[in-house]
């Protein structure tokens, strides 16, 4: 398996990765603009867009402030004075690209003096829900603490993935997104189907959507859509005191678009390598002329094929939101999803012949077509009421329903592992028709104080979260086998047998927790959890509850504006393990993290740094037991441990070149086992791991609209699961380039994004042992991927 290139190809790829600095040529004396009455953070994001001009200021100061209608062609100064017009503020040019804003000098009274002018030197603030914004760094979260709070005040390791960078990648799903956050690798769960997320080594399949658990299990329920994600926010260990029951290693939450006050219009049309076709569609509109209520609609239509042979998709999403803004203090908003996939179930076998992966075109598919069709309906409603500036209660109900009536599955079967004949490799199908309902609810209460001088932000909450999966197991029947040097596919065989399965689990939760502000910078949170969790497996007649109270602690000491030390401490409750000797649930999993770091801002907070070293130990993994090491049943007696450095790097470095850089080295190894494996290091875990991202949008008046980019990913080698094989290494290069235009009221932008440009032919991982059985998850070859976007 080799790639070749050509010198222009490789110089292309130098050039983008490299992007030398350019200097912006001057503005032209008008530019024309189109901005409607809207916040003035919102407006200034838009005058900042047209004009190429920074603007800095505080974050409190534009609050509350709205700005007028801006239609026509100004002078860049013309355009701010008018967009500043009975705001309260002035505005200086601190040199030829920077301008700051600062309050109107007060008139004193005659006997004193007038005092001067503030001059605000703060953080550079954008409207991160702005559809224009391109900014790649957002100051503030709400999910590690679930208070809107600013990440430098934050004790935790948070990395968000805003909209300009989903943007420029054109991440229509979520594994390309999560390259850019250090620690973080994807896999391809249940034959590519599934959403398989690595965080600091462990696995999980759940992904939040605005904090509401979405558990894949593993299984073939369709990657997550992203035509409504506004950013992605990635949470560095556990965040279980405020989320109950997951993986140690962090969590991914997506953040959905939501209606705005302004209106906004977009289409886009995208095609790409092996039959992609993708239309989406974002309109924004407030339904009354008071803005009380506010209409958002996403939806997304994708039809694809594959690289390999027999896979191929298609996609329908629907995703209306409605807000009503009660009062100036109380809203509550309506929302749904739905999906609809249809899917071809890939295992992706290579058999392993002596001693090396069989000789065959990375497009093979030794298995049949196995269909996968799903439905996955979400329905949510949340509403929130300020008593006073201090106090504010809110509530969420969410509902989802996913099935999966069409459900098969195969993969190889070799009795001893070995091809029929040398040449032919006997298969199996299996399938399992699955419901699964969700209900989940959560209410908070926030509140702020003071005590001897002490600022508090407090939180006490509740949630509940009930899952229940009912499922027909069919039983296995086997396929006729199949040369695997010269193939001839004979089909589907259906099962026809089967056995009913039912689980229902019930999560209780209270938690609390306090953020206060010390002198001299500083700043200390804590918070704990008591977790309840009752699970009744039916079809086994078995029925038990396990409860845990998780703690977390965290300081920073903000040393100056733009640099902070930060450190936490955090345990996490884990699921079961299964079932142990006699049918008897395992305890659940535990662990605990120690993490330390720093966090800098440069360049009036356009650009940030994360710099963070964690230890982390999991026990209670479920592993084979010695004393009966050929019996179904486990002990928890394993221990998984991981530690290692963690650095991000993201935003604007210079005017018009935005980067991201991340690094990773994982230690990740099994420190406690009774089943021969102690040592290894975990499954598909690379010691080190990275990226490099960057785009160049130029900034004279010739080039203007026209942007250019590219970047790398870079995995080291890793581990099947008993560590009998190791894969290579690899790194893949990616190239980005667009232009817009701005016509009459609207915003015209093609782009091409070039994935995996030298065509590099690798493994993600190999899933299980060596032999004519083996399956693995090929890494994608070159593709393409082109835009035609219109925003008005």
């Amino acid at each position: 398996m080799q790639f070749s290139t050509t010198g222009r190809l490789t110089g292309l790829a130098i050039t983008a990765l490299l992007l030398p600095t350019l200097s912006s040529a001057a503005e032209p004396a008008t530019v024309g603009f189109d901005i409607p009455a809207q916040s003035l953070a919102g407006a200034l994001t838009r005058f900042s867009a047209a004009t190429g001009l920074q603007v800095l200021y505080d974050g409190d100061l534009a609050q509350n402030i709205g700005a007028p209608a801006l239609k026509g062609n100004y002078s860049a100064e013309q355009a701010l004075r008018k967009l500043l017009q009975g705001s309260g503020l002035n505005y200086r040019f601190s040199n030829g690209n920077t301008v700051t804003l600062e309050k109107a000098a007060v008139a004193a009274p005659q006997s004193a003096n007038t005092m001067p002018a503030i001059t605000v030197t703060g953080r550079n603030v954008y409207d991160s829900t702005d559809p224009y914004n391109t900014a790649y760094t957002v100051a503030n979260s709400s999910t590690a603490l679930k208070t809107d709070a600013p990440l430098m005040e934050t004790p935790v390791n948070v990395q968000i993935i805003p909209k300009a960078v989903l943007n420029d990648q054109q991440a229509i799903t979520i594994d390309t997104a999560l390259k850019n956050v250090s620690g973080v690798m994807t896999g391809e769960g249940s034959g590519g189907l599934s959403d398989d997320i690595y965080m600091r080594g462990f696995r999980t399949s759940v992904i939040y959507r605005n904090g509401y658990r979405f558990d894949n299990q593993f299984a073939s329920w369709g990657k997550r859509e992203m035509a409504n994600v506004e950013r992605i926010e990635v949470v560095k260990g556990s965040a279980a005191v405020m989320y109950g029951q997951m993986e140690p290693g962090g969590m991914v939450n997506v953040v959905t678009k939501q209606p705005l006050a302004t209106s906004y219009y977009a289409a886009q049309q995208q095609f790409g390598s092996y039959g992609l076709y993708r239309t989406t569609v974002d309109a924004n509109t407030p339904l009354t002329s008071d803005d009380t209520l506010l209409f958002r609609f996403n939806g997304a239509y994708e039809s694809a094929g594959s690289f390999r042979d027999l896979v191929n998709s298609e996609r329908i999403f629907l995703a209306p939101i409605l807000k009503w803004n009660i009062s100036d203090r109380t809203q509550a908003t309506l929302e749904m999803e739905y999906r609809h996939d249809n899917l071809i179930n890939d295992t992706q076998a290579w058999p392993y012949v002596n001693g090396q992966f069989i000789n065959m075109p990375k497009s093979r598919n030794l298995m049949e077509a196995t269909p996968q069709n799903i439905d996955d309906i979400f329905l949510g409603a949340n509403w929130s009421h300020e008593f006073n500036d201090d106090w504010k209660i809110s509530n969420r109900f969410a509902m989802e329903r996913m099935s999966t009536p069409n459900n098969l599955a195969m993969r190889p079967n070799s009795a001893d592992g070995k091809l029929l004949n040398g040449t032919t490799l006997p298969r199996v199908v299996f399938g399992q028709p699955t419901d699964i309902n969700t209900y989940f609810t959560t209410l908070d209460l926030t509140g702020h104080f003071d005590t001897f001088g002490l600022e508090h932000t407090v939180l006490f909450g509740g949630d509940y979260y009930n899952f229940r999966n009912s499922s027909r197991a069919y039983n296995s029947v086997n396929v006729p086998a199949i040369d695997v040097y010269a193939p001839m596919h004979s089909g589907l065989i259906y099962p026809t047998t089967y056995s009913n399965r039912l689980t229902e689990t019930d999560y209780y939760g209270l938690y609390g927790q306090d953020q206060i502000k010390l002198p001299f910078g500083f700043s200390v949170v804590g918070g704990l959890r008591y977790q309840y969790i009752n699970q009744a497996v039916k079809h086994r007649n078995l029925d038990y509850a396990y409860s845990a109270v998780t703690p977390r602690v965290g300081v920073v000491w903000q040393a100056q504006n733009w640099l902070s030390l930060y450190g936490n401490y955090v345990e996490n409750f884990g699921a079961n393990n299964g079932l142990g000797q006699g049918g008897n649930v395992l305890p659940p999993q535990s662990a605990q993290q120690w993490e330390t770091g720093i966090k800098m801002e440069f360049f009036d907070g356009k650009a940030s740094a994360n710099f963070g070293y964690f230890d982390l130990t999991k026990q209670n993994v479920a592993t084979a037991d010695p004393n009966n090491p050929n019996s179904p049943f486990q002990v928890a007696i394993g221990e998984v441990h991981s530690n290692g450095p963690e650095v991000d790097l993201r935003g604007e470095f210079l005017p018009g070149w935005n980067a991201i850089a991340t690094y990773a080295n994982l230690n990740a190894i099994v420190t406690k086992d009774y089943s021969g494996i102690e040592g290894n290091h975990l499954f598909a875990v690379p010691r080190n791991m990275g990226s490099l991202w960057n785009t160049y949008e130029f900034q004279s008046t010739d080039l203007k609209g026209l942007k250019i980019g590219g970047g790398l990913n870079f995995r080291d080698e890793s581990f099947n699961y008993d560590n009998s094989y190791k894969t290579s290494g690899y790194i893949t290069v990616d190239l980005m380039t667009s232009y817009n235009i701005k016509l009459n009221k609207s915003k015209i932008t093609l782009q091409l994004n070039v994935n995996n440009l030298l065509n590099k032919t690798y493994f993600q991982d190999v899933i299980t042992s060596l032999d004519a059985n083996s399956q693995v998850n090929i890494g994608m070859p070159r593709s393409l991927l082109g835009s035609v976007k219109v925003e008005f």
